[in-house]
C-alpha cells in the first residue's frame, strides 16, 4: 500500500476521531461492541437461520444494511452529545450516550449467543428478559 494511502486513511481516521470527541476507552468499548454484535447477528442469520430481523430468519441484505444505518446513527447520536457538552461546558453528555449505546450492544451480543445456542449465566438471561419485557410495555 502506498505512503499516501496510508497518510490519507489516518488523516480520515484523526478527523473522525475527533469529530467524535477523541478515541477513549468508552468509544473503544462502544465500536468494539458494535462489529462484535454486527459479526454475530450476521452468523446468527447466516448460520443458524434464527434472526429476529427477517421473516424467514436467514441472512438478508436489506437487514444488513438497516443494522450498519443504526450503528451509524449511534455513532451520530455521539456526534451530537460531543458538540453538546462543548457548547455547554460538560463532559459527560457524550459519555453517558457511549455507555448507554455500548451496554445496549452487549445485550444485543448476548442476545445473538442465546440464538447460537450458547449459554451463559441464569442471572443474565433473566436480566434480559425483565429488560424485554419492560420494552414489550411500554
Amino acid at each position: 500500500m502506498s505512503w499516501k494511502v496510508c497518510a490519507t486513511a489516518g488523516a480520515i481516521g484523526a478527523a473522525v476521531t475527533s469529530l467524535l470527541g477523541g478515541w477513549d476507552y468508552g468509544m473503544q468499548l462502544l465500536v468494539i461492541a458494535m462489529a462484535v454484535d454486527y459479526i454475530s447477528g450476521v452468523m446468527v442469520a447466516g448460520v443458524w437461520h434464527k434472526s429476529n430481523k427477517t421473516e424467514s430468519g436467514k441472512l438478508e441484505s436489506r437487514a444488513g444494511f438497516k443494522g450498519l444505518c443504526r450503528k451509524g446513527m449511534i455513532l451520530g447520536l455521539v456526534l451530537v452529545a460531543h458538540y453538546m457538552d462543548l457548547a455547554i461546558g460538560t463532559q459527560y453528555i457524550r459519555d453517558a450516550i457511549v455507555i448507554g449505546f455500548a451496554v445496549n450492544e452487549i445485550f444485543s451480543i448476548l442476545e445473538n449467543l442465546g440464538l447460537m445456542g450458547v449459554d451463559y449465566p441464569p442471572m443474565i438471561k433473566d436480566a434480559l428478559e425483565a429488560l424485554k419485557k419492560k420494552g414489550e410495555k411500554e
